[in-house]
């Protein structure tokens, strides 16, 4: 069996019920989602908005074969990943992972490797703002601020 892979990028508000469709399957008993959202805080700030910059002909390549090798690994039927662009206020999804396997432990292990691949191969950067300021997530402090840079 091919698995369904549904991948999205987007600016648009995240939906459970889109990801929980594109791995509902008959043959599926075990399905596992992982939603990630905006906190109120980080590091002793009170974190406002989150904002996602990708570069996303590579995010896209890389979410398939993210998803390609954990649904062959776990042998899921289904695996969806979605994550957001552009400002996400807090408490909205910035990411939300699923899959569907015949059985829990499976649907379980494939939908860590997908969140846990996705934030480690993926070319999609969080910054966080705050009142007054703001900070590229996983950026040395001396290139938060250089001109034409990230900032």
């Amino acid at each position: 069996m091919t698995p369904r892979i549904t991948l999205a990028l987007t600016n648009s508000p995240l939906s459970l019920d889109a990801a929980f469709r594109a791995v509902n399957l008959p043959e599926c008993g075990g399905t596992a989602l992982f939603v990630g959202t905006t906190r109120n805080h980080s590091e002793g700030r009170e974190v406002e908005i989150l904002e996602y910059e990708a570069y996303e002909e590579l995010a896209r390549e890389e979410l398939e074969r993210v998803a390609v090798e954990a649904a062959k690994r776990h042998g899921l039927g289904a695996a969806y990943l979605a994550h957001r662009l552009g400002v996400v206020p807090v408490g909205e999804a910035s990411v939300i992972v699923a899959a569907s396997a015949a059985h829990r432990a499976e649907a379980f292990a494939g939908c860590r490797e997908l969140i846990d691949e996705l934030k480690r191969s993926v070319p999609i950067w969080k910054k966080e703002r705050w009142a007054g300021g703001g900070r590229w997530v996983g950026v040395p402090e001396e290139l938060q601020e250089v001109p034409g840079g990230l900032s």
